[in-house]
């Protein structure tokens, strides 16, 4: 992409970096980290659709779409998908490649931070804490200050790489649109495994002293995650075809398991 085509600067990369830390102020139910994403690439989003209001509208809709992603790596995802905004790019190529990468870098992003990185920062800055030396808060606000810091790395790089790959993806649009989106709905079929969990309390007894857990011999042994992926497609069919309230299925799906946990049923 020449530099005449450029909408942004590096200076709306840079802003797009710092509104990426409040990617959890909005969360929501149905939607997770959408209103703070949508937050985040707004100021974008207007200047690349200045004179296209159904441009923006669609993007606006699109990216107020379910995400959760990490977010001292979001960045990185933001400057991609910014920059394929900016090409006018084919909108399934983009909601795809989101789709795609969002679990993946949340993943990665939780493996490097909370369960390494961050820890062993807390251990030593513990450390030093109990001996009653300030060196302790320090060095963990330093380090995390770095860590803030490194996100406008990651949203210039994500950026760049937008830019650089620009015209592969314009090559092969209808493939990476296809494979991505293969690829999200996967990654979508295991966040309901991981999100959603309905197990039947029950017990069958046979032969006289012998009980039988009806969740663990049959549900898990013949299908697991059957009920949570029949659930959510129940919620699905609502939502879709009755185009029932999202908050009527949230109380709904309250009240069921209130009740279903009274009468012993989960």
């Amino acid at each position: 992409m020449s530099e005449s085509k450029r909408v942004l600067t590096k200076k709306d990369i840079t802003n797009l970096a710092i509104r990426s830390s409040l990617l959890q102020a909005g969360f929501s139910y149905e939607r997770m980290q959408a209103a703070g994403w949508l937050y985040a690439q707004l100021p974008a989003l207007e200047k690349i659709y200045k004179d296209d209001k159904p441009g923006l509208s669609a993007a606006m809709v699109d990216n107020m779409e379910f995400i959760n992603t990490h977010p001292n790596l979001v960045g990185f995802l933001m400057g991609l998908l910014v920059s394929l905004e900016e090409q006018h790019e084919n909108r399934n190529t983009i909601k795809g490649l989101k789709l795609a990468l969002f679990g993946p870098i949340a993943g990665i992003g939780d493996a490097i931070f909370w369960f390494t990185l961050l820890p062993i920062i807390a251990g030593i800055s513990c450390s030093f804490a109990s001996q009653g030396l300030i060196l302790g808060p320090i060095i963990f606000f330093t380090c995390y200050l770095i860590i803030w810091l490194l996100r406008i790395v990651w949203t210039h790089m994500g950026y760049n790489l937008g830019i650089k790959s620009f015209e592969k993806l314009q090559e092969n649009s209808s493939i990476i649109a296809n494979s991505a989106t293969i690829l999200g709905i996967t990654v979508v079929g295991a966040l309901i495994a991981s999100y959603v969990n309905i197990e039947l309390l029950p017990v069958i007894t046979v032969s006289g002293d012998i009980s039988v857990g009806v969740q663990e011999a049959f549900f898990d042994t013949i299908f697991p995650k059957l009920l949570p992926m029949a659930y959510t497609l129940l919620m699905l069919y609502f939502l879709k075809k009755k185009q029932v309230s999202p908050v009527i299925l949230i109380v709904a799906t309250i009240a069921i398991s209130i009740i279903c946990s009274a009468i012993g049923l989960l």
